[in-house]
C-alpha cells in the first residue's frame, strides 16, 4: 500500500468512527426524548384580567372521549366514578361536556362509540342551548371539529364521539352575534374549540366571566376559528397534575382526554 492509499484508508476510517459516534449520540437523544413523559395538558392562563384552566390537546397522543353511563349502566355523574372505570387510569383530564336534563341525560346530540344514543336538538327555546347558532363537538379518529348544528348536521358526519351544547361561542373566526361587550351576566364557564383538525382546546373559568370574554379567550389567545360553549356555573374539572378533582353537582356528560396506550 503507498502512502497516499493509506493515508486515505486513515481517513475513511476516521470519518466511519465519527459517523458512528454521531449515530450512537442521536440514538440516544431519541431514546431519551421516548422516555419523557408528555407534558400535561392543563395550565393556567390569565386572559382580560381573569383566570382560566386551558387543557390542549393533540389527538395524535390522547384519545378525546366521551362519558355518560358506566358498566353498570347507571350515569357516572362524577369525576371520581369516572376514575373507577377501566379507563381512569389513562385519564388525563376531564370536564363536564355539555347541558343535560334532570335526569342528566343530554339535552342534544350525544354520539358514544360511534353509536347516537341522543339525537340532535334543532328545536327553539329558553335559555342558553337554545341561543343559535348552537354547535356540535365531535371526533372521529385523530380528528376533531366544532361546527355549528345546521352546517354539522348537512355533512353526515359519522363521528366517534360527539355532544351538541350551546350558544357557539366562535364561528369562523367571528364572535356570536348575540353576545354584547357591555354584559353583566357573569359565570364560571367552560368550553371547547379547535385549532386545526387535531389540536383541540378545553378551557373553564377561574372567575366569573361574560361571553363575551369567554368567547374572545378562545379567538384571541387561544387561536380557535371555532368554539363551543359546554355549560356554565356547573362547571367542573379534573386536573390530577394541578391536584384538581371538582365535585359540585352531579353531572352529564362527561369529556375526558386518555394518554395512549405504548
Amino acid at each position: 500500500m503507498n502512502a497516499i492509499s493509506f493515508s486515505l484508508s486513515r481517513i475513511a476510517c476516521r470519518t466511519l468512527i465519527l459517523l458512528s459516534g454521531t449515530l450512537v449520540t442521536l440514538g440516544l437523544f431519541a431514546e431519551q426524548a421516548a422516555a419523557q413523559p408528555d407534558p400535561d395538558p392543563c395550565r393556567p392562563v390569565r386572559f382580560a384580567d381573569s383566570a382560566f384552566v386551558v387543557c390542549t390537546v393533540d389527538l395524535r397522543r390522547y384519545d378525546v372521549r366521551l362519558f355518560w353511563r358506566g358498566p353498570d349502566g347507571n350515569v357516572l355523574g362524577s369525576f371520581s366514578r369516572l376514575r373507577e372505570t377501566p379507563d381512569g387510569a389513562r385519564l388525563a383530564f376531564a370536564m363536564n361536556a355539555g347541558m343535560y336534563h334532570e335526569d342528566r341525560s343530554p339535552v342534544g346530540l350525544y354520539v358514544e362509540n360511534g353509536k347516537e344514543l341522543k339525537a340532535a336538538n334543532t328545536r327553539s327555546g329558553p335559555g342558553n342551548f337554545h341561543l343559535k347558532p348552537n354547535g356540535v363537538l365531535y371526533v372521529k379518529g385523530n380528528r376533531a371539529g366544532v361546527l355549528e348544528t345546521n352546517t354539522y348536521l348537512k355533512r353526515k358526519i359519522r363521528p366517534d364521539y360527539a355532544t351538541q351544547s350551546g350558544p357557539m361561542l366562535v364561528i369562523n373566526g367571528r364572535i356570536h352575534p348575540k353576545f354584547s361587550e357591555r354584559s353583566t351576566s357573569l359565570k364560571i364557564r367552560n368550553g371547547v374549540g379547535v385549532k386545526d383538525h387535531h389540536t383541540v382546546v378545553f378551557a373553564i373559568s377561574e372567575d366569573p366571566v361574560t361571553f363575551s370574554t369567554f368567547a374572545r379567550l378562545f379567538r384571541d389567545r387561544l387561536g380557535c376559528a371555532n368554539a363551543l360553549f359546554l355549560d356554565g356555573s356547573v362547571s367542573s374539572l379534573y386536573a390530577p397534575a394541578l391536584e384538581r378533582m371538582d365535585s359540585l353537582l352531579p353531572m352529564g356528560p362527561i369529556v375526558g382526554a386518555l394518554r395512549r396506550r405504548p
